[in-house]
């Protein structure tokens, strides 16, 4: 039997471009709703891709009406932390509102099942950061984590409402690249730690600055739990497959429950790279939790999910291969 399209909002960005892709090659049908002011359209393997705003109620309504529509997987946010706190308006406007407005096309033209696509920023700084669970207290300390968290509420509500069965998923540190080097994280001034690592290795940035060398952690930076972009993808799909089989509404973590400090980064980005890339020394910023790691017991409990990167040399390989592959395109240009 074959399931209505799902639409992937978001679908043309970093996260949203690999679960396409692993959609199209299991045979799903893919509609993709991105603004394309972050994401690239080639990046859109499989699918319809349609341009336009989440927030924009006539656009979605008519695209989950006309395609027959009962899932949808919302990817569609800003995500730069810093830019969060110097413009909160901006997330909340994109992020909150837009999901608002998405969400009562959804309730108007009876999806059934939402994929919500959260982040570990929800916590804040946990008074347990080594593992933390589904039932700590959230307290975000940025306009990002809160306006995730914000979303994460409404979604909650409108299914405690209505028909409407919910996954959401609270990322930890995504990184790395597709391994077929097909797509990859483009974004223009990345934060991510090992994509701006990867840059300096490869000359696209003078120097790698490392804040906080004096952390309550093992070698003094901070540790954080980092995940391979394909291995969150799979857990989407997994997601998928768990509310069609009558699953309830959930929220877990998806992160790999161990973490690596940024000097072992840093010595992964050297040993893969095959050279030691130029470090610079920054003290703490503000708000940065020594360490952050998820408890991962629920997600393997409750999905048929099993990650198959899980290595940080793998996860940095896979990085830098597409920071090649993109120096490649813009020669080609050039």
């Amino acid at each position: 039997m074959s399931h209505p399209p799902i639409l992937v909002t978001g679908g043309a960005g970093y996260i949203g471009s690999h679960v396409v892709k692993l959609l199209g090659e299991r045979g799903e049908r893919v509609i993709v709703l991105d603004d394309l002011s972050t994401g690239n359209a080639e990046a859109v393997l499989h699918g319809e891709l349609v341009q336009g705003k989440t927030g924009d109620i006539e656009l979605v309504s008519r695209l989950l009406s006309e395609h027959g529509i009962d899932t949808v997987m919302h990817f569609a946010a800003h995500t730069i932390v810093p830019e969060s706190v110097t413009n909160p308006l901006k997330y909340y406007g994109n992020n909150t509102s837009s999901t608002r407005n998405l969400l009562e096309a959804c309730e108007a033209n009876g999806v059934k099942h939402f994929i919500f696509s959260s982040t570990a920023a929800t916590y804040g700084i946990p008074d347990d950061p080594d593992g933390c669970h589904e039932e700590l207290p959230t307290a975000p300390i940025n306009a990002y984590g809160m306006s995730k968290l914000m979303s994460e509420y409404m979604l909650r509500d409108l299914s405690a409402a209505s028909d409407l069965k919910h996954v959401i998923l609270r990322y930890f540190n995504v990184a790395g690249s597709d391994p077929d080097g097909r797509i990859g994280q483009s974004t223009e001034n990345a934060t991510l730690l090992i994509k701006v690592a990867a840059e300096v290795a490869l000359g696209k940035r003078d120097s790698l600055k490392v804040f906080g060398t004096d952390f309550p952690t093992p070698d003094g930076t901070g540790v954080r739990d980092y995940i391979h972009v394909t291995d969150l993808a799979s857990a989407h799909l997994s997601s998928l497959d768990y509310l069609r089989k009558g699953g309830e509404s959930t929220l877990m973590n998806c992160g790999y429950g161990r973490g690596y400090s940024v000097k072992e980064v840093i010595d992964s980005v050297n040993r893969v790279h095959g050279s030691d890339i130029p470090v610079i020394e920054e003290p703490r910023r503000l708000g940065d939790p020594p360490a952050l790691t998820a408890n991962v017991d629920k997600i393997h409990a409750t999905l048929d999910w099993k990650p198959e990167l899980d290595d940080l040399d793998t996860i940095v390989k896979t990085a830098l291969e597409w920071e090649k592959v993109l120096l490649k395109r813009k020669h080609n240009q050039g």
